[in-house]
Parts: structure tokens; C-alpha cells; sequence
């Protein structure tokens, strides 16, 4: 065996065992990532206040004093949109009832036999119900390890500052490297700035238009928006699923077919035109890869991954990019059309 042969074994076994202790600490590895991921979204405004010399300490309290109030904002907007759920249940069986009984007189005008209890056995509220439940439970395990999740993220941007200096005294060749980290610091930060803008201002179009409809709970499928717009490809189909049965069993037919025009003109604006256009081709990714990251995180670390997914291979490719020996595999990842990679200096400056 060659020493290529044996050195690309080595690395595939190295990546294999890496991804077994990812998938069995699973527990660990989703709270950390989290708080990563808020804190890097939470070191913009941190860097910002210190460059108008607001003292470290008093940026990070006035930070995650906002980060702790929009927490408990969601935590409270989701508990009260559950009692309101639960209080209106009569409400949408009763129109659930009502619909189905239209259907089947419908069906039956048209000479197309079904079976009686069909529509029963695929509208059956216990279901839902049990869903819902778990989704509860998902999202109170979740807050559990909240404490934590912070914890972590002040040490982190207690640190953030500290990083530069500490990298320039372990490298070698700190001139020659320094860049790479900067570059790869520059283009993580930017991806996920400009994510999370896009994201939040598809859940506010979102909460707006259901709100003009209507629809009840519009503030809470406009979060739902806003979140999975991370998740590619598939999220922003889930994201409008609740809606769009909502607005059927409440509003009639009609409304749900506006509801998933709404839906399908934000995410084509959204996704195919707006985010692009400040993106840029240079951080993009290849679809086949979008769903393989997707599926992989998905089953290494549940719904957290699945959420997360994007943002971790893109780190991973913008890492890849930053150092001109891997640059080629960071190729591999990006979309069919060449990739427009900005360069180091432009990046830094």
C-alpha cells in the first residue's frame, strides 16, 4: 500500500470515529452548538458596542440581556399560543366535522365511492393532538439545558476577543496563517448575519400577511418561518403546513389556497432572489450537498442538526476555502456554476 493509500485511510477512519463521538455525545454536542451559533450570531452587536468604547463586560450583559428577553418572549408566546389551542379545539373540530362532511357530499355527487370511516381514520384529532404534544415535549427539553445554553455563550464572547492573540502565539507562522483565520472568522460571521436577516424578515412577512388573513396565530407561524428558513430546501414546505391546515379548517378552502400562494411568493422572493443577491455565489452551496447535510446532521443531532445543518457545512466549507491547500475540496461543496471565492485581502479589509 502507497503512502497516499495509507494516509486517506487513516483520515476516512479519523472522520468515521469523529462522527461516532459527535453521534454518541449527542446530548453534549446540541447545546454547545447552539450556543455557538447565538453566539456568533451575538458577536456582531458585542464587537459593535466595544468599538464604541463600551467596556467588554458591559456589551456582553447588554447583549444577552437581549438574548434572554427575546427567549423568554418565544417561551411565552408558545405557552399562551397553546392554551389558545387547546381552548379553541372544539371550535376546529367542529369545522374539521364540517368540512369532511362536505367533502364526502361532494365526492358523492361526483359518483366516486369511498369508504365511510376515511376521512375519519386520516383526520383523526388524537393524532394531531400527540404531535403536538411531542413537539411540546422537544421544545421543553430543549429550554431545559437554557441555562446552560447561556452559560456558554458568555464564555464565548468573553473569549472572542482573546482569540487573535492567542492564535498569533501558538502559530508557527502566525504572519502566513493569521490571514486564513481572519478570512475564515470574516465570511462565517457574514453568512450568518445575512441568514438570520433574511430569516427574520421572512417570519415578519409571514406573521403579517397570516394577520391580514386572519389566520389565527400568526405570530407564532411567522417564528415558525423565521426558523426553519435555516433548514434548506425542505423547511420552508414545513413551515407552511401548520398554516396552510389552519387556515382550511378555520377560513374555508379559499383562504388556504391564498395562504399557500402567500407562502410560495415569499419563499421565491426570499429565497431565489433576495438572499442571493447578498450572499453571493462565493458561499453557496451545491444542492446535492444542502440535502446531504441535511440528512446527515438530521441523524447526528435530531431536529437541532437538521436546524443547523447549513450553517455547520458552510462553516465547514468556509474553513475549507481558507486555506488555499483545501481550497479544492471547498470547490467540491460549492454550487454547478464556479464560485466567485473573495479573496483574503478584500475579505480582511
Amino acid at each position: 500500500m502507497n503512502t497516499n493509500s495509507g494516509r486517506s485511510l487513516i483520515i476516512v477512519a479519523a472522520l468515521i470515529i469523529i462522527a461516532a463521538g459527535i453521534k454518541a455525545a449527542e446530548e453534549v454536542m446540541v447545546p454547545f452548538l447552539l450556543a455557538a451559533f447565538i453566539a456568533t450570531i451575538a458577536a456582531t452587536p458585542v464587537f459593535w458596542l466595544q468599538n464604541r468604547k463600551v467596556p467588554l463586560g458591559l456589551a456582553i450583559t447588554a447583549v444577552m440581556a437581549m438574548i434572554v428577553v427575546t427567549l423568554f418572549g418565544v417561551g411565552a408566546l408558545v405557552a399562551q399560543s397553546a392554551n389558545e389551542f387547546t381552548d379553541k379545539l372544539p371550535f376546529y373540530q367542529t369545522r374539521l366535522d364540517t368540512l369532511v362532511a362536505g367533502a364526502g357530499t361532494w365526492l358523492a355527487e361526483m359518483d366516486i365511492e369511498v369508504p365511510a370511516n376515511l376521512f375519519e381514520d386520516y383526520f383523526n384529532v388524537g393524532v394531531a393532538l400527540e404531535m403536538a404534544g411531542n413537539t411540546l415535549r422537544g421544545l421543553s427539553g430543549a429550554l431545559s439545558n437554557g441555562f446552560l445554553i447561556l452559560l456558554t455563550v458568555i464564555f464565548i464572547l468573553s473569549e472572542a476577543s482573546s482569540f487573535p492573540r492567542k492564535l498569533g502565539e501558538v502559530l508557527k507562522n502566525p504572519d502566513r496563517d493569521l490571514p486564513h483565520f481572519e478570512l475564515f472568522a470574516v465570511n462565517v460571521n457574514r453568512y450568518i448575519a445575512i441568514k438570520t436577516t433574511v430569516s427574520a424578515v421572512t417570519g415578519i412577512i409571514v406573521g403579517v400577511f397570516l394577520a391580514i388573513l386572519g389566520v389565527d396565530f400568526p405570530l407564532l407561524w411567522g417564528l415558525l418561518a423565521f426558523l426553519l428558513n435555516y433548514v434548506p430546501t425542505i423547511g420552508s414546505i414545513i413551515a407552511s403546513v401548520p398554516a396552510v391546515l389552519l387556515a382550511l379548517v378555520q377560513l374555508g378552502p379559499g383562504y388556504a389556497l391564498v395562504t399557500v400562494a402567500g407562502f410560495v411568493v415569499v419563499n421565491i422572493v426570499m429565497g431565489n432572489a433576495v438572499e442571493p443577491r447578498f450572499m453571493g455565489r462565493g458561499l453557496g452551496l451545491s444542492t446535492l450537498v444542502v440535502f446531504l447535510s441535511l440528512v446527515f446532521w438530521g441523524w447526528m443531532l435530531g431536529p437541532v442538526g437538521m436546524l443547523l445543518s447549513v450553517p455547520l457545512t458552510m462553516t465547514a466549507k468556509i474553513a475549507l476555502e481558507a486555506n488555499p491547500s483545501t481550497e479544492w475540496l471547498a470547490h467540491l461543496l460549492g454550487p454547478a456554476e464556479p464560485d466567485e471565492l473573495v479573496p483574503v485581502e478584500d475579505a480582511i479589509t
